[in-house]
């Protein structure tokens, strides 16, 4: 097309994926372009980063700027909150088990995108439009992105970071499996009276994850998943009334409880792509996947798709060769992932006593058999590392 901007690489959405994914890419010496607003200072959630994440943030240069404002988890717990006939007992995972002094930090959300945008634009090797893509054109010759504030852009490979309704996905023609939940996810930060030993406790519930996770100090995030009507009740309670609630919620061990300014309702679903990679589209972050809230997969896994499309790249000199190549790396590990959390909130919401006992016995196991507690930690950083410790740690055992 002529007048357009030529371009190797485009990516399309400037949220934290899009953000490290140019980031990446100028590290590894290519050049991309960026297309997207700046991230605003108005969301008030956390995201739990665990070790794999945070080597490539250290990588990039941002991990010492971010370590101040966030905290580290060393322990995370799992409590069986429902009232249930069957209840599963209580698994407490140490990073020192698996010889590391934290499974990650739990950063805010609104410290992180700013990390990553100042970082952004200070790096030469990548063109930043703070504008949206308004339209997609996918042909021979390239992917023809036609931008809010005027302009074409055409790129032999997109990135597509723009989000659960990716448009660029729409474009490429990678359909999409999706499922809506009766439940939303109130969001909120607390102060509370009595330390929280650097530990995140999740607390299961007939209709879903209660979790607090650490902040530095006295306070913790919190991600509680209800049905929709009752998110919406609960986030229109005064603070007071509140602070009970989730107080009353946590059985009070981390004390009294004080909600802070700034309360979210975001609605829950799932949603897979069939593919990971097309017609010079490659997802990543939600434009892939999309889980509910339970054991800190959302950015973690974006991140790793991150990882895994700009290893493609740099191995691969050709488009086609490089989307095959990152759909059957990413493919093992989202799907599992999906699986996973999807099989966990199920047996939540059911009250079927097969799905009740199915989840004690599974978790009784993990928290009573400590080789398979720390193979489900290790996988849980990274996967393929869980099998491949247990087997190390058996050979160590033998040599002894």
């Amino acid at each position: 097309m002529s007048g357009a901007t030529q371009a190797d690489i485009l990516i399309a959405g400037s949220g934290a994926t899009g953000l490290l994914a140019a980031l990446l890419l100028a590290r590894r010496g290519r050049r991309a372009i960026l297309a997207g607003p700046a991230p605003g200072d108005g969301d008030r959630r956390t995201t739990a980063l665990m070790l794999p994440a945070l080597a490539i943030l250290e990588e990039l240069g941002l991990l010492d700027r971010l370590k101040p404002v966030s905290a580290p988890l060393r322990r995370m717990r799992i409590i069986d909150g429902t009232g249930r006939l069957i209840r599963a007992p209580t698994v407490t995972f140490n990073a020192g088990e698996i010889g590391a002094e934290h499974f990650g930090l739990n950063i805010p959300n609104g410290e992180l995108n700013a990390a990553l945008a100042a970082a952004v634009a200070a790096e030469p090797a990548i063109d930043w439009r703070r504008t949206t893509v308004t339209g997609w054109r996918i042909e021979a010759d390239g992917a023809h992105a036609a931008l809010a504030e005027g302009g074409t852009i055409c790129a032999g490979l997109v990135i597509a970071a723009d989000g659960r309704n990716s448009p660029a996905r729409e474009a490429a023609g990678i359909r999409l499996l999706a499922r809506s939940h009766r439940q939303a996810a109130l969001v909120v930060n607390f102060a509370h009276e009595r330390e929280h030993a650097h530990t995140s406790t999740e607390f299961h519930t007939e209709t879903g994850p209660f979790t607090q996770v650490p902040l530095p100090g006295r306070r913790s995030s919190l991600v509680w998943v209800v049905r929709p009507e009752t998110a919406q009740a609960l986030a229109a309670l005064d603070d007071a009334a509140l602070s009970r609630r989730i107080e009353d919620r946590m059985q009070s061990m981390l004390g009294r409880v004080a909600v802070e300014p700034g309360r979210q309702v975001y609605p829950l679903g799932s949603m897979l792509a069939e593919r990971f990679a097309r017609d010079r589209v490659a997802l990543v972050g939600e434009a892939a996947h999309v889980f509910p809230p339970i054991g800190a997969q959302g950015l973690n896994l974006g991140i790793r798709d991150v990882r895994d499309i700009v290893d493609a790249i740099c191995a691969h000199g050709v488009v086609d060769t490089i989307l095959a190549d990152y759909d059957r790396r990413r493919r093992p590990d989202v799907l599992s992932r999906a699986g996973a959390v999807d099989l966990l909130n199920r047996s939540l919401l059911s009250g079927m006593l097969p799905a009740q006992m199915l989840r004690g016995v599974g978790l009784g196991l993990i928290g009573g058999v400590p080789p398979l507690r720390g193979l489900v930690m290790r996988e849980g950083l990274q996967p393929g590392s869980g099998l491949s410790g247990l087997v190390s740690g058996l050979r160590k055992k033998v040599r002894r």
